[in-house]
């Protein structure tokens, strides 16, 4: 179902974009890349996070790590990762093939700048062996994303 979703998002909003799907998982940055061809810092990592009982969703580039201060002050709280039971019921994607399109529940997503860095980013299309090719103010654009600075710089 959550590939489904995926799929009816695109096909509403950006029909000009294909679904990859690959015979082998790419559920973790470092498998994503191998399996794309791409630097880890291309792979848009989608996290599933809240602030108290507000849960929303970050995409960032895949070699990034949040930086807590960054998040508190621009979530206005501690944030926090949901546990995989609860990123897959408010999502409707499993973990792995999390992404900003195509979600189980109206989530307010954000994006960290630094996935401007690249003229392409390669984020999972709702199951372990799915993704897209998209550039970062499309992503943004297509999910209503809001850009922010809240993850580390890579390195």
């Amino acid at each position: 179902m959550s590939l489904e979703s995926v799929r009816a998002f695109l096909a509403a909003r950006a029909p000009d974009i294909a679904i990859i799907e690959l015979d082998s998982s790419t559920a973790t940055v470092e498998l994503a890349a191998k399996g794309h061809g791409v630097a880890p810092g291309q792979i848009a990592k989608t996290l599933s996070l809240k602030v108290g009982e507000h849960c929303f969703v970050l995409v960032a580039r895949g070699d990034t790590r949040l930086d807590n201060g960054k998040a508190k002050q621009v979530f206005g709280g501690k944030v926090s990762m949901l546990g995989g039971a609860e990123v897959e019921a408010i999502t409707g994607h499993p973990v792995g093939g999390v992404c900003p399109f195509g979600l189980a529940t109206p989530l307010k997503v954000y994006c960290d700048i630094r996935l401007k860095d690249f003229a392409e980013v390669v984020p999972a299309a709702g199951s372990t062996h799915s993704a897209l090719r998209i550039a970062p103010d499309r992503l943004a654009a297509l999910t209503g994303g809001e850009w922010v600075d809240v993850c580390r710089d890579p390195g």
